[in-house]
């Protein structure tokens, strides 16, 4: 019960700045628009590519918003009251987690949405991917937390740019990591962001056989992250409270 309420009152939080969550809404619909009505001779802006791919991006401005929430609340000294009662880092984190699924729901809604109204054929590969989408974005979740809890309210969304600029640039979003050079095409494969997307891609495109090891490696990353966000945010509620 705990656990919910605290989430309840993060969620609240959130709805409380309409402009951020509309700015990481209308962005990538504006990318995927724009996309769309330019005609560029590469498979990867075709909808079946570029909406998937809208979808791991908006899932950057998540990473943005947690971070600055839990920071803020560190900044606050909001985590510090709390500490007087019998919540333990699994409720603060899962509380967080549970506060920015709905809006990840919201974006993944609107994303298709969109990419049907330009063209995208309506089926059952969009409504799994969709909630294959979920999960993939606890990884972007995890990592607004792990900044958060390290990082100033001022410096949280600074730091939380550079995960933006990653997964545009690293995703596969625009183009594939092998046109810049093996090397490149090695550190995408290397972070998270390409195998999220090629999760929610197949999905989409009922190219199941391919995702086995994108899986493990989102997978992993989850469970890793999941584990080092705990070691911190818990460190770094010790050391405010000192």
């Amino acid at each position: 019960m705990r656990t919910l309420n605290f989430a309840k009152r993060n969620l609240k939080e959130i709805i409380r700045d309409p402009l951020s969550i509309i700015f990481a809404i209308l962005l990538p619909l504006f990318l995927l628009f724009i996309f769309q009505q330019v005609e560029i001779p590469s498979e990867a802006y075709s909808l079946e590519n570029f909406a998937p791919g809208t979808v791991v991006f908006g899932f950057s401005f998540i990473t943005l918003f947690t971070a600055v929430l839990v920071a803020k609340d560190r900044g606050t000294a909001l985590i510090t009251r709390l500490c007087a009662g019998p919540m333990k880092t699994r409720d603060y984190i899962l509380g967080y987690t549970l506060a920015v699924l709905p809006m990840v729901l919201l974006q993944n809604v609107l994303f298709f949405a969109a990419a049907v109204l330009l063209g995208l054929e309506f089926s059952v590969g969009i409504l799994l991917a969709i909630v294959v989408s979920v999960p993939v974005s606890v990884i972007f979740i995890m990592l607004g937390i792990l900044i958060g809890s390290v990082t100033s309210e001022k410096s949280a969304s600074g730091v939380s740019s550079v995960v933006v600029q990653l997964v545009a640039f690293t995703s596969g979003m625009y183009f594939s990591g092998d046109m810049i050079g093996d090397a490149f095409a090695a550190v995408c494969k290397a972070l998270p962001f390409s195998n999220c997307l090629d999760i929610v891609k197949g999905v989409l495109n009922g190219n199941y056989e391919n995702l086995l090891v994108p899986s493990i490696i989102v997978a992993a990353y989850i469970v890793v992250l999941s584990a080092l966000t705990s070691v911190l945010f818990l460190r770094k509620l010790k050391s405010d409270n000192k």
